[in-house]
């Protein structure tokens, strides 16, 4: 969603991703990460993608969630406006959830419950808590601001960098630190594994496919597990597409309970 244009794109590369290939190998962590973050979630000026979620629980029982991602990055190309509109089940049908990224600081986030007429601001304290029911949080359809954390770069290999990821405010996360492995041709962050205070990894994302569409290489499936519970959700990407010049009024309050139909179906 990783990603999505959420992201998706999420990947940002713009400029970096192909460009990149043919290059020495980086030595500056903060540099890998925040090309990774271009690559990962800020693909072409816009973007428009369908995913679909299917999230299984410890005792095997399955969920499906399914929605459109828009995303439009703004002139200034630091700020990013993301909306998703799930469509089924019907229990989160017309379900809405808003985001402003910033580059630099700590993104604002909304969630529109349609039974309730309700818009929710999501509070920093439950960005890292589930993203409609999935093993996924919130933070991470939208991406964590590289800003939050310390890097140290820990392996460069032929195919990756592994870099090891601290949190500068640990009271407002629950990893004492999180290592991700992220691909040196595209700059995709292809893997996460999330520690315990005891060293444990108890949470753990991988990547499944990336397919380079329309020049921008793209996650199309992922996967989230839970290893304390035995839970988790994968999820996948279709009908990608970018630079469609989506509008950015689109992006406004006004969506969450009027979406803009011609830009879903």
């Amino acid at each position: 969603m990783m990603n999505v244009k959420t992201v998706l794109a999420t990947a940002a590369l713009t400029l970096f991703a192909i460009g990149a290939q043919a290059e020495e190998a980086l030595a500056d962590p903060r540099e890998i990460v925040r090309k990774a973050e271009r690559v990962a979630f800020y693909s072409g000026d816009d973007g428009r993608s369908e995913a679909r979620m299917l999230i299984t629980d410890n005792q095997g029982r399955r969920q499906v969630r399914q929605f459109t991602i828009l995303r439009n990055t703004r002139d200034d190309d630091q700020t990013q406006d993301m909306m998703v509109f799930f469509s089924r089940p019907a229990d989160v049908r017309n379900t809405v959830f808003r985001v402003i990224k910033r580059a630099e600081t700590d993104d604002d986030r909304w969630l529109y419950l349609p039974g309730l007429d309700l818009v929710k601001r999501i509070s920093a304290g439950d960005k890292r808590t589930s993203f409609v029911g999935s093993h996924f949080f919130y933070e991470d359809v939208s991406g964590r601001s590289t800003d939050l954390d310390d890097y140290e770069l820990l392996e460069t290999t032929d195919e990756h960098y592994r870099l090891r990821g601290t949190a500068k405010n640990p009271s407002e996360v629950e990893f004492s630190h999180y290592e991700v492995t992220i691909d040196r041709e595209t700059l995709l962050p292809v893997g996460t594994d999330y520690y315990n205070d005891r060293g444990e990894v108890y949470r753990q994302m991988e990547v499944k496919k990336i397919e380079t569409i329309e020049g921008y290489p793209t996650v199309v499936h992922s996967i989230m597990r839970d290893l304390d519970t035995g839970g988790e959700t994968e999820m996948q990407f279709r009908n990608v597409r970018y630079d469609l010049g989506i509008p950015e009024n689109i992006f406004s309050e006004r969506s969450l309970r009027n979406p803009p139909t011609d830009w879903l179906n």
